[in-house]
């Protein structure tokens, strides 16, 4: 594949995973937050089966296989039932927002935990993540601990998990790269995902699976973007222009609230947008104050 090519198909899997939110929000709403989830990762991980295929898992390091697989499994879990949770679409969008801090936080932890260097400019990248996360939260009010708390307090489950799920992926990025040693373990960390969600599913009651030809077309599209999306990006990053993919994945927050008003109908304020775009200048400070030294690759790698 030629390198220009191979640069599109990195861009196109940031168009896929922007549509996450909106899609994993619509299944959702038809088949529940953990039926929904079981099925759009047991697709993609068929998917994943037919386009990367079964990686060989005794070549894998024990560390990377363990804890690997621990991290990526509790992350998609965080992910899917923080917006399968939400109790409306506008909730679910603010909901995928606050997952978008994990680039910020792993430039952070990469700092403390690979001993990677940076400049003094994380702190404004760090500041500016968080007043936009802040201002989102903040909803059509103005900015206050008080309305932010009240926001947070209508739903803590979806935004903890939300939080939970930034802070797990931050890990996943900052520890596997040590851990990993050149291993792609993405079809059975999907596998392994499936697999938990369907012993939720199955191990209380839930909700009846209301099946309709919406649900179903975004069951496929969520599908299709969460196997196809890896798959996309990691041609991307081994054969393309991984500068411009990298820069080009820290906008993701604000595509993804684009799709995601879209598909799910959602009126969004004005203040939302701004801490949207806050999220991503601030992440891409937090990356820009690494780029004078070789380390963590912090790129984006995640819905």
């Amino acid at each position: 594949m030629t390198h220009k090519k191979a640069t599109l198909t990195g861009l196109i899997a940031i168009i896929l995973w922007s549509a996450i939110v909106g899609l994993i929000r619509g299944v959702s709403e038809g088949l529940g937050a953990v039926g929904g989830a079981a099925m759009i990762y047991t697709l993609s991980a068929l998917l994943l089966l037919l386009t990367v295929g079964f990686p060989k898992v005794k070549t894998f390091p024990r560390a990377y296989l363990l804890l690997g697989s621990l991290l990526f499994v509790s992350y998609e879990i965080c992910l899917s039932l923080s917006l399968g949770y939400a109790r409306s679409g506008t909730q679910a969008i603010e909901v995928g927002m606050v997952n978008y801090l994990w680039p910020s936080l792993t430039v952070l932890l990469s700092v403390f935990i690979a001993r990677q260097k940076c400049s003094l400019l994380i702190v404004p990248g760090m500041a500016v993540s968080l007043v936009g996360i802040a201002k989102v939260l903040a909803g059509e009010h103005a900015l206050s601990l008080a309305e932010i708390g009240n926001n947070i307090a209508s739903n803590p489950l979806s935004y903890g998990l939300a939080l939970a799920g930034a802070v797990i992926w931050a890990l996943y990025c900052v520890l596997t790269q040590k851990i990993a040693r050149g291993s792609n373990g993405i079809t059975l960390f999907f596998m392994l995902t499936a697999l938990a969600l369907w012993i939720k599913y199955f191990s209380a009651s839930q909700p009846e699976m209301i099946i309709t030809l919406p649900v179903l077309v975004s069951l496929a599209l969520a599908a299709l973007a969460m196997g196809l999306g890896y798959a996309a990006w990691n041609i991307g990053i081994l054969h393309g222009n991984v500068t411009l993919l990298a820069t080009a994945s820290y906008f993701i927050p604000v595509l993804s609230a684009m799709l995601a008003a879209w598909m799910l109908d959602a009126s969004l304020s004005v203040n939302f947008w701004q801490g949207a775009g806050m999220v991503s200048l601030g992440s891409l400070l937090c990356w820009w104050s690494t780029r004078t030294t070789a380390g963590v690759n912090v790129s984006g790698t995640s819905a």
